[in-house]
């Protein structure tokens, strides 16, 4: 099931136009859907209001995952399946447990925060990409509104856009799949 969606999509030359314009955007009481740019700002996340990531906590929690993982593989295997006795005493790799703990323990970080990224972006096989403007990814950046979040017109977003420095306002028509 797909579904039309408007967007205003305000234009801009500069980095810093931009940046000022955010603040004094969200304050005139418009909603911004997303902002793209061809490098990163500094400051842009705090301009729109995002809050911190908690990425480092699920990378993290990935971490300690693969490190209990290989811990308790190692022991099993070791102490279990294949029991060493060497001299006459028990195998108690301590020191040989540190290059495979940390090898599983990056391996799950890697591999959760891939699967973070994919879940929380929608990214899958065939998701066709929404862009607004083909020169953000060149030199131009792009300010995306959308018009369903936001109270005021159509005409005072595209008014309030142009005082605070874009150089270019068009409205975009985008098809956006429902998953249901």
């Amino acid at each position: 099931m797909e579904t039309n969606k408007r967007y205003l999509v305000g234009v801009f030359d500069d980095e810093d136009v931009l940046l000022k314009s955010v603040k004094k955007i969200r304050n005139s009481g418009v909603k911004i859907h997303e902002v793209y740019t061809p490098f990163p700002i500094h400051g842009l996340d705090e301009a729109l209001g995002y809050k911190r990531s908690r990425l480092p906590i699920a990378a993290f929690l990935f971490g300690i995952t693969g490190t209990t993982c290989a811990v308790a593989m190692i022991s099993l295997m070791l102490g279990y399946d294949w029991p060493m006795i060497i001299g006459g005493k028990p195998f108690v790799p301590i020191p040989d447990l540190v290059p495979v703990s940390f090898e599983l323990t990056v391996l799950f970080a890697a591999l959760g925060m891939v699967a973070t990224f994919l879940i929380t972006n929608n990214l899958w096989p065939g998701k066709k990409p929404i862009l607004f403007d083909s020169r953000s990814t060149d030199n131009k950046f792009i300010m995306a509104v959308d018009l369903s979040k936001n109270k005021l017109a159509s005409d005072e977003i595209t008014s309030i856009l142009r005082n605070f420095g874009a150089t270019e306002v068009n409205t975009k028509l985008v098809e956006e799949e429902v998953v249901v």
